[in-house]
């Protein structure tokens, strides 16, 4: 009985949900009802058992109580509960370190190479579009051609939950692109995707991670920068230059402001490190506290360094 219900919620929830978010849910509620029964009527006590057994460290508690707590929702909703048996059930305290980012310097150490490789204007343009727009690496490789617009500057992504938005990019961007598609890109061998391997084929993410990793070898940088540095650090050095909170959440494709917030923590930790470091009187004194602490608040909405 119950088995049919976390499917239906599991439809319900696709259109709104990542595919990664959609897979762990199952996974949860499909342990669920194989602790405590096919019966909606559960206990507190037992779902604490469930969580003792099936969630051994706060991160997996905190994603099992997120589906519970979803999915109980959904049950009052279509009138099989008439509470939720998940209201009492404590959420573990999770500190976040705040994300990566790149200096000013080293973005454009990174991005001003002339590396000696097969594809250097296309990975140029690869970089520059991650950067420059703020993307992920799953929407940079989900581009076709008719999504760029290079003379505004604009690009159509499909973000989380399938939801569309518009992107802007700087000129630097569109020079790069520009070039790439005058001068090196391999027409698709199926469809209009932007970015093509040598055959044809749309590139994956895993060849994006490993295209940044080999450009910021050869740039003197830390090999562990990943797609989503470049994502956060395009964020950082907006706020760094005075855009406001609301533009940059448009930007990203945030669906809640206090995702967007945890990049004014690294703007503050940027001001107090140049504090420190050009003041006169810093080297008399204590440093500056830590005004933000080492983590960021909690949000539905949160994103951690994936493998994309």
């Amino acid at each position: 009985m119950l088995t049919g219900h976390v499917e239906n919620f599991l439809r319900a929830i696709a259109s709104t949900r990542s595919p990664h978010t959609v897979r762990n849910y199952r996974i949860d509620l499909t342990q669920l009802v194989q602790s405590v029964g096919e019966s909606p009527a559960w206990t507190e006590s037992e779902l604490q058992k469930y969580l003792r057994e099936h969630a051994p460290n706060p991160v997996t508690r905190a994603r099992k109580l997120s589906a519970l707590r979803t999915f109980f929702r959904y049950l009052r909703q279509i009138g099989l509960l008439d509470g939720d048996p998940a209201a009492n059930l404590m959420s573990p305290i999770r500190r976040k370190p705040l994300p990566k980012a790149l200096s000013q310097g080293d973005a454009t150490q990174l991005l001003d190479q002339e590396p000696n490789i097969a594809t250097p204007l296309r990975d140029h343009a690869l970089l520059e579009m991650l950067y420059g727009a703020g993307l992920r690496a799953s929407e940079v490789v989900s581009l076709d051609v008719g999504n760029v617009d290079l003379d505004q500057r604009m690009v159509r992504v499909r973000g989380k939950g399938n939801k569309d938005r518009i992107a802007l990019f700087p000129v630097a961007t569109a020079t790069a692109v520009r070039a790439y598609l005058d001068q090196e890109r391999v027409p698709a061998k199926s469809g209009m995707a932007l970015f093509t391997n040598q055959h044809g084929g749309r590139l994956t993410t895993r060849t994006v991670q490993n295209v940044l990793k080999r450009w910021a070898k050869l740039a003197g940088l830390p090999t562990d920068v990943s797609p989503h540095t470049l994502r956060h650090t395009f964020a950082t050095h907006l706020l760094d230059g005075g855009a406001d909170l609301k533009t940059v959440q448009q930007l990203l494709g945030h669906e809640s402001l206090a995702t967007t917030q945890i990049y004014t923590h690294i703007s503050i930790e940027r001001l107090k490190d140049t504090v420190n470091q050009a003041h006169p009187r810093a080297g008399s004194s204590e440093p500056l506290p830590n005004l933000v602490g080492s983590g960021s608040p909690e949000s539905g909405d949160s994103e951690p360094d994936p493998p994309s």
